[in-house]
């Protein structure tokens, strides 16, 4: 009962935030500035944790976790090369994002695109379209991870609990856009911080100490405390390579490059820089040495999804508990919402402003952007129901799938002036389809690398040589942009 009250209580704050939003919505002018930005009003401590929780989804909370469970410290290692990533997307890419969008008026990244690369439709078309498709994937996946929590919070059937979790981030999503976005988010960053630090020290402080946890682990497996992990699999080329997916190559991620469009002012950038990386940090080591010290409390789960719920369950009082189950959900409600207002964006600015009607009034957006929100959400809860084979094929292969598409064309786009619009659309296509033949035929280690790199590798290469034998962009593009 002390769970579910937690969960309740938490459910209705969603919804509040949500309504509130809506109704700051109203008294502003410019609605799509509004709803996919947020009026470009966030301050540092929002931008921090909407970012951060943006890509610290399900994994970091559940499947990163499960997996430190089985390998140790040798995951937990390969984890924190996600440390840099805040800095990355903010302080590398994200100020120039933020610059060219005041200048050019843009209010998503692909009108950055539509803008640096002449207003090409095709570059519009296909990165819309790959946002669309790769977007719907990840969100029914995350939406399954969803609904097994709220099964365990409520005690209620999987399809009823699948319902409620698309129920709720729908409704807040649709009626307060960004703003609602920001908002939750900082609101389940902040229970996500908690849960995670609680979930560690509670259950050192029950085991006598770290010590006392790390002594047993060695005991079962030595290679459970080296950097090369249980099973000795970890090779040190491989893991280096996972900080091209999980570091480098977010950038490259539309959800969470897009929050360098919303903050307020470079002070908010700056802060919210070194606030996202210390929450940041604290989150994915906390998680993930949590996973290691379930192998001490629970060593006879066999399903390595299954360590935090357990580790909970075993070592954490009720009320800790019901926080602690909460900060999971939350993580992927924040990456959920982030996604749902991305795909909304595609289809109303990229696709209907940018390609059909460009003169349409505030009225028709405001009902296109609550109607297509509400139909992705749909659409992703259908499919989360019986998820059908192709979906979760596409889902493996959404966040190599759009860093393979999006990273070299953003990237070289803002920061080298050669680079046009054949190359921007070759390297698109070279860098999809590149990455998933290799993830067919190889997984997830193509000799000693992850495939994002090969990929992302002949993306840059095939960029470049086209680039340079096709012909310059335009004086304007140029003056715009550099």
């Amino acid at each position: 009962m002390i769970i579910l009250s937690v969960a309740i209580i938490y459910i209705i704050m969603l919804y509040v935030i949500g309504y509130w939003s809506y109704r700051k919505s109203l008294r502003l002018p410019n609605f799509l500035l509004e709803y996919f930005t947020a009026s470009r009003e966030l301050g540092a401590l929002m931008l921090a944790l909407t970012t951060a929780t943006a890509y610290l989804s399900a994994g970091s909370f559940i499947g990163g976790p499960g997996t430190a469970f089985r390998l140790g410290l040798g995951w937990v290692l390969l984890a924190m090369t996600q440390l840099p990533t805040m800095w990355l997307v903010l302080g590398v890419i994200g100020k120039k994002i933020a610059i060219v969008a005041r200048r050019i008026k843009a209010i998503t990244l692909v009108d950055i695109l539509r803008e640096r690369y002449e207003n090409n439709v095709l570059v519009v078309f296909m990165s819309s379209i790959a946002i669309v498709v790769f977007m719907i994937a990840a969100i029914t996946a995350q939406a399954i991870g969803g609904a097994t929590i709220y099964e365990t919070l409520t005690g209620l059937r999987y399809d009823v609990s699948l319902t409620i979790f698309f129920i709720t981030v729908v409704v807040y999503t649709v009626i307060g856009g960004y703003r609602a976005v920001a908002y939750t988010d900082l609101l389940q960053g902040a229970v996500m911080t908690i849960g995670a630090i609680a979930l560690v020290t509670y259950p050192i402080i029950s085991a006598g100490g770290l010590e006392n946890i790390m002594r047993k682990l060695i005991e079962i497996n030595i290679n459970y405390v080296t950097p090369y992990g249980a099973t000795g699999g970890l090779n040190p080329l491989w893991v280096t390579s996972f900080f091209v997916l999980v570091g480098i190559g977010v950038i490259g991620l539309p959800y969470v490059s897009v929050k360098a469009l919303t903050y307020r002012d470079s002070k908010s950038l700056h802060n919210g820089i070194l606030i996202g990386t210390i929450v940041s940090a604290l989150m994915l080591l906390c998680m993930h040495l949590a996973g290691v010290i379930a192998a001490y409390y629970v060593p006879e789960i066999t399903r390595g999804d299954l360590a935090i719920p357990a580790l909970t369950v075993k070592a954490v009082p009720p009320v800790l508990a019901g926080i602690i189950l909460a900060a999971p959900l939350s993580a992927i409600l924040t990456t959920v919402d982030s996604q749902l207002i991305l795909v909304s964006s595609a289809v109303v600015k990229d696709i209907y402003v940018n390609l059909v009607n460009p003169k349409a009034s505030e009225k028709t957006l405001r009902r296109l952007s609550f109607l297509t929100t509400l139909i992705i959400g749909i659409i992703a809860l259908l499919l989360s129901y019986r998820p059908p084979d192709l979906l979760v094929w596409l889902n493996l292969y959404a966040i190599g799938g759009l860093e393979s598409v999006f990273l070299v064309p953003l990237t070289l786009g803002l920061f080298w002036s050669r680079g046009n619009k054949y190359g921007a659309l070759s390297s698109m296509l070279v860098g999809l389809v590149s990455f998933i033949a290799f993830y067919r035929v190889f997984g997830t280690n193509m000799y000693n690398l992850h495939p994002v790199v090969y990929s992302i590798t002949l993306s840059l290469i095939t960029y470049i040589i086209v680039s340079m034998i096709t012909r310059k962009p335009s004086e304007e593009v140029i003056k715009k942009f550099f």
